[in-house]
């Protein structure tokens, strides 16, 4: 076994995503009720979510905002995602539009904040049209 290989480290998805905000309660309802996301639990200060099996957790330590940090959700139709969000109050920053290209499918970017202006992706990809 080749040492350096072993130590190595080996990721394979991310686990979880901290998000801080000012008002955990109107954090808490904007990622349960608008985003629709599943709320996993919460302790004092402290709520968790599932994002197909990532862990979003919002905490009211720390600074707001910080442009830094982007979450990316992963969507099957930005367009229709984009609409009903709009629809709910949602003000994006971008809407939807291509950033790149595979060599199968084109991928789709939308930019939103939350109410403590942590910046949120939405990111799909459509095939390619044959």
């Amino acid at each position: 076994m080749n040492v350096a290989n072993a130590l190595t480290p080996s990721i394979s998805g991310v686990a979880q995503i901290a998000l801080s905000v000012r008002d955990i309660a109107a954090a808490t309802a904007f990622y349960r009720d608008t985003l629709r996301l599943p709320l996993l639990f919460e302790v004092p200060n402290l709520s968790f979510f599932d994002i197909g099996g990532v862990r979003l957790m919002l905490s009211t330590g720390g600074e707001p905002g910080g442009r830094g940090t982007l979450i990316y959700l992963k969507v099957g139709d930005i367009a229709a995602t984009h609409a009903a969000l709009a629809a709910a109050g949602v003000a994006f920053e971008q809407t939807p539009h291509v950033v790149g290209k595979t060599p199968t499918a084109e991928v789709w970017l939308a930019i939103f904040s939350d109410p403590d202006a942590n910046p949120i992706g939405l990111m799909s990809e459509a095939p390619l049209p044959a």
